[in-house]
């Protein structure tokens, strides 16, 4: 995974309600462009605070009752940024370009913060994907440039996030948008029936990792439990399932294919921004990779804090570990492929096992509304979407760089 040459923060203000992308757009796109722009390096990292006014508060709720919500911010976030990259024209997933990933931020809307006390366990503090706007200012994060939003619930949460912290960074501010509150706001979710996943799987190639998976993977780890609502003893998992390089043979651009060892890096490296947020030297995390026979054998195994294991599974067939692990209990895929989680659970009712819950993340798309000048930008916005689209860019510079030597 390419090491990036500078690293920057955006905090956001909190969004507006309902989040329409309409909405969203009124209020982010501003301050994502503002950032966007100042950033001069490459390749660049931007980590985006996302303050989620709905989990505040709500750590005892079952993250299943807060997913819907959740996801809603997510990936209207994501699409706003796959959106901007179109229109920036700038690579948000290959090397040399700009690498954005959404941090999710326990934060009410008003900026007022109750004086918590903690459980006790302390590697809780520091885990995400979710995370309060102290365990951030305390991550100890390289960021040379923190953007801060000039209004006036961004100077707020800026004045937060400087009191909670110990490090000096250099502030930016940046223009904001208008954030829109319409309706009844943040209902307690009713929790009745819902059940709690202690181990939640998703699958993909994950090749050229893009702003899609990006999605998939932030809403997986956000489907576990929260370590403070499982006993102490109770191991958590997240386990990817990565296509093996034997099953890819046939893809188009093929030659452009990454390793599955790179996949693997490159899924684990997007996971630790979104999961790890301990202070500098406090990685006590534990990697094990696995050879054992059969299907699924394969595994690199990263156990973090407050026990919570990553596993990322070199997979052999359409199913992988959801068939062959009965401890998991939910699915995460995108609203495209719902039919591969009622595949899975025909397979799992063979074996006797209970179905897996399935949680959907939204299929990313735009329309010529949203994407100002039509169809170029229509063309730029899915190739940021598009494993395939990023080999077959791969290839073209490839067959360029062969004819300019002849």
């Amino acid at each position: 995974m390419t090491t990036p040459s500078s690293q920057s923060l955006l905090l956001l203000p909190p969004p507006p309600h309902p989040p329409s992308f309409a909405a969203l757009r009124a209020a982010y796109h501003a301050p994502l462009v503002a950032a966007v722009r100042d950033i001069r390096s490459s390749p660049a990292l931007l980590e985006v605070a996302l303050p989620c006014p709905h989990l505040y508060g709500n750590e005892k709720l079952p993250r299943s009752a807060l997913y819907a919500e959740t996801q809603r911010l997510v990936s209207g976030l994501y699409k706003l940024i796959c959106v901007l990259a179109a229109q920036e024209a700038s690579a948000t997933s290959e090397a040399g370009g700009l690498d954005a990933r959404v941090l999710l931020l326990a934060y009410p809307r008003d900026g007022r913060l109750a004086h918590a006390v903690s459980g006790g366990r302390t590697e809780d503090d520091h885990q995400g994907p979710v995370v309060n706007v102290g365990t951030l200012a305390r991550s100890g994060r390289p960021w040379q440039t923190v953007y801060a939003v000039q209004t006036e619930a961004g100077e707020e949460l800026l004045k937060n996030f400087q009191a909670a912290g110990t490090s000096t960074y250099s502030i930016l501010r940046v223009r904001g948008g208008t954030t829109q509150l319409q309706g009844q706001e943040n209902p307690e979710p009713s929790s009745d029936d819902v059940r709690r996943h202690v181990a939640v799987a998703v699958g993909g190639t994950f090749d050229h990792l893009h702003i899609g998976h990006k999605l998939l993977l932030t809403m997986t780890a956000f489907a576990v439990e929260s370590a403070v609502n499982v006993e102490e003893d109770v191991q958590r998992s997240i386990t990817v399932g990565i296509t093996g390089d034997e099953l890819l043979k046939n893809k188009k651009h093929a030659e452009f294919l990454e390793s599955w060892e790179t996949r693997q890096r490159a899924v684990y490296g997007f996971l630790s921004t979104i999961l790890e947020f301990g202070p500098a030297g406090s990685n006590l995390k534990r990697t094990e990779e696995v050879h054992n026979a059969g299907p699924n054998g394969h595994a690199v195994n990263i156990t973090l804090p407050a026990k919570l294991t990553v596993k990322c599974v070199e997979i052999w067939d359409a199913f992988g570990p959801t068939i062959t692990d009965e401890s998991i209990t939910a699915l995460v895929l995108s609203g495209e492929t719902r039919s591969g989680g009622n595949a899975v659970n025909d397979k799992r009712r063979e074996r006797g096992w209970p179905d897996l819950d399935v949680f959907e993340v939204d299929v990313l798309d735009a329309d010529e509304t949203e994407l100002e000048t039509g169809q170029a930008e229509q063309q730029k916005f899915a190739s940021k979407l598009s494993s395939t689209e990023l080999r077959r860019q791969q290839s073209e510079r490839a067959r360029a760089k062969r004819t300019s030597r002849v």
